[in-house]
């Protein structure tokens, strides 16, 4: 850990201000500095030691790491606000068939069988992906959050009910588990500030003292008189 810190990489979408949020209450001495990094780079960022844990998608290599499944996320189809798609509520990838694809480089999703044809090119990013869909060139398949993380006023996205989804987790190296890395895993899963793993490291447990025993005093004790 960074002398005086706590140093928090999270993937794009994922949004880490809720817990930033009760890290302060609960370890106001150590402030948390948080790092958004492509999904991609999340975990060698971890292991080179850059940061002290990780927001990231699921599934990663899990040699001499900890990680902690979180929770699933919505995949939808971004479309044009007038596409056909725009007007049901979701779609299932059969709908999806005769549809231009595109597929970014920092794809996220595990597919076996993508839906569809694949679109004329590969962007760099999902950001680029965007910009395609915006220009009629193609669908793209996300997660929700980066659905949201990328909103544009011409585009909309839909549930696609068959799709494969991309689970968040909470990374960190096998030989950081320390007392801060113990107040994060009772942030994230929820745990009172009164569970003794998500106690902040500077706080103490009370012990109560055993009763003391007292004594009768000298003056109040009887003697034996001599015969």
């Amino acid at each position: 850990m960074s002398k005086g810190k706590f140093r928090l990489a999270y993937a794009p979408g994922v949004t880490p201000g809720k817990w930033a949020g009760v890290w302060a209450e609960r370890v106001p001495e150590v402030p948390l500095r948080l790092i958004q990094t492509p999904a991609a780079e999340a975990v060698p960022l971890l292991r080179d030691g850059g940061v002290d844990a990780a927001f990231v998608r699921l599934p990663v290599d899990r040699e001499a790491l900890h990680v902690i499944p979180l929770y699933l996320e919505t995949t939808v189809v971004v479309v044009p606000k007038d596409h056909a798609v725009a007007a049901v509520e979701e779609v299932e990838l059969a709908d999806l068939a005769d549809e231009d694809v595109i597929e970014p480089l920092d794809e996220v999703l595990a597919w076996v069988d993508r839906p569809g044809r694949p679109a004329f090119t590969r962007p760099k990013s999902t950001a680029d992906a965007i910009e395609l869909v915006a220009s009629r060139a193609g669908v793209l398949l996300l997660p929700q959050s980066l659905a949201r993380l990328h909103h544009r006023k011409d585009l909309t996205y839909r549930t696609v009910t068959d799709a494969p989804q991309s689970q968040i987790g909470l990374a960190w190296l096998e030989t950081a588990t320390t007392d801060l890395m113990e107040v994060l895993i009772g942030i994230v899963r929820g745990r009172t500030p009164n569970s003794s793993r998500g106690r902040a490291p500077q706080q103490q447990l009370t012990r109560k003292k055993p009763p003391q025993k007292h004594s009768t005093p000298k003056h109040r004790r009887r003697t034996r008189r001599r015969t």
